[in-house]
């Protein structure tokens, strides 16, 4: 089976001013943006990435340029739409800290499956579709390159969210326990009865386990030895 690495974009202007940017164009990483993304991309360095998809909104295309230029062989890089940034309708372009007065705040939190932002997308449109996204490209990489496929998909934090619920099998009311900080990492393979989940908000820690090909889509009763790879330590 294939494996997706999940990456959100680095911090942006707007992350570092609590504003809800949304689909707003032209919202970029900011310096502190740039460096975790380096440093995502120097610990992706060591997995040879078949593909590296990216929602089109600048601050993840930005984050997969750092990716993209520490592999060494030339993956796939395609846009995706359907990995975008959710549509907050009118919440778009607001203060954090003001939204948080609004009535559908609370529900935003408690029970996301019933929200749908005023003039924009519903939480479980913006799940259905992205989730969708995922398992397409990840059955087409697995066609075209086997198994043993890694690849990435750069996006934003309620949509990898929502993807990481479908994979833990939660339902979408409980995605808020999740957390995925600004160019965090999380792994997951798409098994024939189940997907598996591997890591989910990473933002330090060696991948090099990564290319040595697929685990087992069974799980291992009692928890397995886990990958085997190189450790560094320090005085």
């Amino acid at each position: 089976m294939a494996t997706v690495i999940l990456v959100r974009h680095g911090r942006t202007t707007a992350n570092a001013t609590g504003l809800l940017a949304g689909r707003t164009v032209g919202v970029g990483l900011d310096e502190t943006g740039r460096d975790q993304a380096a440093v995502t991309g120097d610990r992706l360095a060591a997995v040879p990435v078949v593909g590296v998809v990216s929602s089109p909104l600048e601050r993840c295309q930005q984050t997969a340029r750092f990716i993209l230029d520490r592999q060494t062989g030339t993956p796939h890089a395609p846009i995706d739409a359907d990995l975008t940034e959710c549509d907050y309708g009118q919440w778009q372009g607001r203060l954090l800290s003001d939204l948080a007065t609004e009535p559908l705040w609370p529900v935003v939190q408690s029970q996301p499956s019933a929200v749908t932002f005023p003039g924009g997308e519903s939480m479980a449109a913006m799940q259905a579709r992205s989730v969708a996204a995922i398992r397409r490209h990840d059955a087409a990489f697995e066609a075209e390159f086997g198994p043993g496929a890694v690849w990435v998909a750069v996006s934003h934090g309620d949509i990898i969210k929502s993807i990481l619920a479908d994979a833990y099998g939660m339902h979408l009311d409980l995605f808020q326990r999740i957390s995925v900080g600004p160019a965090s990492v999380s792994i997951v393979q798409y098994g024939s009865s189940r997907p598996s989940v591997h890591a989910t908000n990473t933002d330090a820690g060696d991948l090099s386990w990564l290319a040595k090909g697929t685990v087992s889509g069974d799980a291992p009763v009692g928890g397995g030895a886990g990958p085997t790879a190189a450790r560094t330590s320090s005085a």
